[in-house]
This record gives C-alpha cells, structure tokens and sequence, in this order.
C-alpha cells in the first residue's frame, strides 16, 4: 500500500514539474558547444531548439551582456555575423543594469535573466553593473536545425556572455531562452587563456617527467 501511494505521488509531482514546459509548447534554444567555454574574439557558435511541441523559436534576438571592465575598455563595435547577414552594437548601444532582469520588459518569466544570475556567470561582484543590449538575428527562426553565428569584439578586459532569446508559437512575449543551468559563453582576454594554456602545458611536462623518472 505505502509503496503504491508513494508511487501515485511521485507521478503527480512529475506531471507538476513537466506540465509548465508542454504546456508553453516551447522548445528550449541551446548554443554550442553544450557546456560554457573561454573562447577568444572572433568566436563562432552553433544555434538551435530542443524539446516542445512548437520548437521553432520566432523573432530570434541576440543578447550580449558585458561586465563593467568589459564595456569601460570596449574599443570598437561588437559585431555578430550570420548566413546572409550581420549586425553591429556600438558601446552607446549597451545599457547598464545593477537590479531586475534582463531584457526588462516584454518577456515572461522563462524569457529573462536576473541581473544577480548575470553577474555570477560574468565572475563579477555583486556591487558592480551588468551592460546588456539586445538585438534581432538570424535570417529565419530558430528551428532543431543548427545555424552559425559569428561574434567579434575588441576590448581591454573581453568578458561577455552570449544569449539569445526568441517567442514560441503566436507569442509576443519573448518565452524562450537559452537555460540558466548553462550560463553562455565568455569571451576572455587572449592573455590569460594562453597563461592558463601555458600552465596546463607546464603541468603536463612536469607530470609526464615525473612519470619517466
């Protein structure tokens, strides 16, 4: 009997957590590769939907967000670039948050990202500003069929996050986004990543020594 209620009450609660997602009917927008990385400038990713019944995510924008450091030494237009077509953000573009969300408005709750979520992706403290901008992409929607984007920007401490969000089926809010559990992709500074790569290579030899010896 104990065994049969527990099992009715784990089926209840997996309809609970899975209802939401089917019921928006929105497949979820992933960026590759899967995990986040430390990638440099220029960097090209690969952009898709997963899951839903409706996976095409229409009206697909990019969002950039940019630490404090990132945007004060910003030398240039970010500009993103795709199949048939390219857009550029130039630094007035970007808007400073230190509260809220991001986008601020027109979005429901799974389309945004909290500004303290965004913060601890970036690496960054508490008490600084986030600088985000938002703008359309791609020549078509989102589809499960992957498309290439392409971001370059210069500055003199690169640390920005690569998003993007979309509407699923009629929707005008944007209700799709890429997930929260993956923050993105940073794109460092070309100095640490070939420090970083300089220690993981001295580390390699001193092992591989110490295995001869």
């Amino acid at each position: 009997m104990k065994k049969t209620i527990c099992v009715g009450m784990f089926i209840i609660l997996l309809a609970l957590a899975v209802s939401p997602v089917l019921a928006a009917g929105q497949g979820t927008i992933r960026i590759s590769p899967a995990l986040p990385v430390m990638v440099g400038s220029p960097a090209t990713f690969q952009i898709w939907t997963e899951g839903g019944s409706q996976p095409a995510s229409n009206s697909p924008h990019i969002l950039l967000v940019m630490s404090q450091a990132s945007y004060d030494g910003l030398t240039g237009d970010v500009t993103v670039t795709w199949n048939g077509g390219s857009t550029s953000f130039a630094k007035a573009d970007f808007t400073g948050v230190s509260t809220g969300y991001v986008p601020p408005s027109g979005t429901t709750n799974g389309g945004r990202y909290t500004v303290a979520s965004l913060r601890d992706h970036l690496g960054v403290p508490h008490s600084e500003n986030v600088y985000y901008v938002l703008g359309s992409f791609l020549a078509a929607p989102i589809t499960n069929t992957p498309q290439s984007f392409t971001v370059a920007f210069t500055s003199t401490h690169s640390r920005m996050l690569v998003y993007a969000v979309g509407k699923s089926g009629s929707s005008n809010l944007y209700d799709n986004k890429v997930p929260p559990t993956i923050p993105g992709f940073v794109v460092p500074e070309v100095g640490p990543v070939l420090l970083a790569l300089a220690s993981f290579g001295a580390l390699g030899l001193y092992a591989f020594k110490r295995r001869k010896t």
